[in-house]
C-alpha cells in the first residue's frame, strides 16, 4: 500500500521507502495539520541534501539543525523544541536499534511487546505508540500477534480514528470528521 500521509507525491514516497521518515513524521505530529507534519521529513532531507539516516541526524550540531528546521518555511510551528526531539529519536535509534528504525518492529514477539519499544522511544507517548502501531499494522503489514489490541481503538478494523486510517483524499475527511466529532463529545461531557 502507498503512504499517503503528507498527500504531496514526493513526501508520501520518502515516507513509504524510508522508516526513520515515517517516525519522524509521527513524531512531528502533533499542534499541527497533519499534512504538515508528514511532509516535514521531505523538507528536513533536501535542507540536508540527501535521503534521511538517524547516524546524520544525530551527529548533526544541535544549533545548526534547529535553525535548518526553522528556515521558512518552517518544519514545524516549535521548530526549536522538535528539532531537539527528533535528534533524541535519532540518537536513540543509533544506541539502540543500530540506526534501523525498522529493527523496532523486526522479529518482535507480539503487538505488547512492540508497543512497548515504540513507548520507549523518544517523543512517543502511549497514544502516538498505539497510533504508530497501528500505522504498522494497516498500512505496513507489521502485524505481529495481538497488534490490534495492543494499539487499542486505533487499531480497529473500519476505523477513522487516526493517520493510521489515512489512505488517500477521502480517508483524511473522515478522519478529520471524526475527531472534530470526539472534540465536540468531549467538550459536552
Amino acid at each position: 500500500m502507498r503512504i499517503q500521509l503528507a498527500q504531496k507525491s514526493e513526501a508520501d514516497e520518502l515516507l513509504g521507502r524510508n522508516p526513520l521518515a515515517l517516525l519522524v513524521g509521527m513524531l512531528l505530529d502533533q499542534q499541527i495539520p497533519m499534512e504538515w507534519a508528514f511532509t516535514g521529513p521531505h523538507t528536513i532531507a533536501e535542507r540536508l541534501g540527501g535521503d534521511l539516516t538517524a547516524e546524520r541526524i544525530a551527529s548533526y550540531d544541535p544549533e545548526a539543525f534547529a535553525a535548518l528546521l526553522a528556515e521558512k518555511p518552517a518544519v514545524h510551528r516549535y521548530p526549536k523544541a522538535m528539532a531537539a526531539r527528533v535528534q533524541a529519536l535519532a540518537a536513540h535509534l543509533v544506541e539502540h536499534y543500530d540506526g534501523r528504525p525498522e529493527n523496532i518492529w523486526a522479529g518482535t514477539p507480539d503487538g505488547k511487546e512492540l508497543l512497548k519499544r515504540l513507548m520507549a522511544l523518544p517523543g512517543y507517548g502511549k497514544q502516538k505508540a498505539q497510533i504508530f502501531l497501528a500505522l504498522l499494522g494497516k498500512q505496513l503489514g507489521v502485524q505481529p500477534s495481538g497488534w490490534r489490541e495492543a494499539a487499542g481503538a486505533y487499531g480497529e478494523e473500519g476505523s477513522h480514528r487516526s493517520v493510521a486510517d489515512v489512505v488517500d483524499a477521502e480517508s483524511l475527511v473522515r478522519v478529520r470528521a471524526a475527531k472534530q466529532e470526539a472534540k465536540r463529545a468531549a467538550k459536552a461531557e
